[in-house]
């Protein structure tokens, strides 16, 4: 646009929201204009006359992020430096980065953006003022910087603005490319966090999800060292203030499950719990919108139809501006940007003082072997969130088909995980301990045989089990245990028919039915060999026993 020399709508007003701390602080510098903090009509006009994105018929933005449509999850590194190195889980999620080469990295980046135009946001992460961080987002697209004060907390207040310090920033510059054979990466696409630095950088990957998943990753480092747990679950208070948790990969049903008409919206992803209660790290919800439905969702429904809502690869017709969210030709992955508050039923405040009475850890299992809802003690659910099982759903990553894939995601969420799965681990388990908290497991998967064969456990008798777990209507009816988890399996359940409670029942082959939940069972042992050596016998031993055929 600028070799051009046009003017663009809010070029007037580019400086009057700006910080005193400038991008010279951060190394940028020779640049040709900076938006700072523009609130949200603004950025659309922008993004619109840029040629970024388009107006739907609703009122949404449609964006299309054009080569990546999801995480590169393989993708990621950290700078292995000294303050932080010794408490890093490296492998596979946590690649190491030298600091040598991020500093030949940002440099490059910095002179690539010299001469160009940027966006910043400044706001928070994290919504109980105890524990909130102040954060800038640096980004060269304007559709991405409604994306960062779509998804964090906006500071709407111009001293506020002015003093804003930030104590982590992300630059986000899709067009640049780094480079394998100066770099070390795997491909031009990478994400790289320096905790020294208090920088990450976001290069290669127009996909907002990199954004929001940074600054998760980031906040899942610092706040476990002050004895807050960091988790990727969604939460909500019930009216009598019993709050829940929600946790589970992408697809399992997060968002969905806890925006419930009869409680209120704590978060829909990102949550830390404290001393003094459960607050949310952001204050917007990024919901999967394929094949969304009006009438089992509506809350989420009616956001694809307002402004400032930003539609990521919503397919839409050009002529008529209506949006298709049936259409997945352009990925499984399509999402919703938001602000919290588009959502009617929240907590305004985005946290509250009240601990978790329930957890819920939802897996999606593509095999269709376990019980719908199970209840666990202690060291079983110790056992279930290190190994995480669920099965990755098409789209939410490159490189996933049609078909769900069978994985283990240590924490149910192991590529933001930064420290050992069992450091959080025994953080959730002091928390749940010292406030009583009940923890069950939902199968929000497929019933009567594996994908391809069985169905999708109906959404309806998943939400009255929810329901009658946090009502407590579960406490007082009979149990079986589970012949290979030993969790404990409710025999009856309000709402729904007793043969949905017993698997085993939707099988026509029984036989397969145990062989296939042992090779499940199989899969779990092997997959706990990763974490035993740093967990207690107690936890180890609370995993499932194999079927003797």
């Amino acid at each position: 646009m600028k070799y051009l020399e046009f003017n663009t709508p809010a070029i007037k007003h580019a400086g009057d929201l700006a910080s005193d701390f400038k991008l010279a602080n951060h190394g940028l510098q020779y640049l040709d204009r900076v938006y700072w903090n523009l609130p949200t009509p603004a950025l659309i006009e922008e993004a619109i006359f840029r040629g970024e994105a388009h107006l739907s018929s609703g009122g949404a933005l449609v964006v299309n992020t054009g080569k990546w449509t999801a995480r590169a999850a393989n993708d990621k590194y950290v700078v292995k430096e000294d303050s932080s190195s010794d408490k890093i889980w490296w492998g596979v999620y946590n690649r190491p980065f030298s600091p040598e080469k991020f500093g030949g990295l940002h440099a490059r980046l910095q002179a690539f953006l010299q001469g160009e135009e940027l966006f910043v946001q400044d706001c928070y992460v994290g919504a109980d003022p105890n524990y909130r961080m102040p954060i800038r987002i640096i980004t060269d697209r304007a559709w991405q910087s409604l994306f960062a004060r779509n998804m964090f907390i906006p500071i709407n207040n111009r001293d506020e603005l002015k003093k804003h310090i930030p104590e982590f920033t992300i630059i986000a510059s899709p067009s640049f490319k780094v480079d394998p054979r100066i770099d070390g990466t795997r491909s031009e696409t990478a994400m790289v966090i320096n905790f020294a630095e208090r920088i990450a950088i976001v290069a290669g990957s127009m996909y907002g999800g990199e954004i929001k998943k940074t600054m998760f990753t980031v906040m899942n480092y610092l706040l476990p060292l002050q004895g807050v747990m960091a988790m990727h679950c969604s939460a909500n208070v019930g009216k009598k203030g019993d709050a829940a948790l929600f946790f589970g990969l992408s697809g399992t049903g997060k968002t969905t499950l806890s925006a419930d008409p009869n409680r209120q919206l704590i978060g829909d992803d990102e949550h830390g719990w404290s001393d003094e209660g459960v607050f949310n790290f952001e204050g917007g919800c990024y919901a999967k919108v394929i094949r969304l439905s009006a009438e089992a969702e509506p809350e989420i429904h009616e956001c694809t139809k307002r402004f400032g809502t930003i539609l990521e690869n919503v397919v839409w017709d050009p002529t008529s501006r209506n949006i298709d969210l049936e259409d997945d030709s352009l990925t499984e992955n399509t999402r919703a940007s938001y602000p919290l508050d588009f959502i009617p039923n929240i907590v305004p405040e985005k946290m509250t003082r009240n601990h978790p009475k329930n957890v819920i850890f939802l897996t999606c299992d593509a095999t269709g072997v376990l019980p719908p809802i199970s209840r666990l003690d202690m060291n079983q659910a110790m056992y279930h969130f290190i190994s995480g099982y669920t099965s990755k759903i098409a789209g939410t990553e490159i490189g996933l088909g049609i078909e769900p894939e069978i994985a283990f995601s240590a924490c149910f969420g192991a590529p933001f995980m930064v420290h050992h799965p069992f450091y959080y681990a025994d953080l959730l388990r002091q928390k749940m301990e010292k406030h009583d908290s009940h923890c069950w497991l939902v199968n929000t998967g497929w019933v009567g045989g594996k994908f391809g064969v069985g169905k999708r456990i109906s959404i309806r008798h998943t939400r009255n089990m929810l329901n009658s777990a946090l009502d407590g209507l579960l406490d007082t009816v009979e149990y079986r245990k589970d012949k290979i988890f030993g969790f404990e399996v409710p025999v009856t359940c309000p709402g729904v028919p007793e043969d949905v409670l017993e698997p085993s029942n939707a099988w026509g082959n029984k036989d397969e039915y145990w062989k296939k939940y042992d090779a499940l069972a199989a899969r779990y042992v092997e997959n706990f060999k990763l974490f035993a050596d740093g967990c207690p016998d107690q936890v180890s031993i609370a995993g499932p026993k194999r079927v003797q055929f």
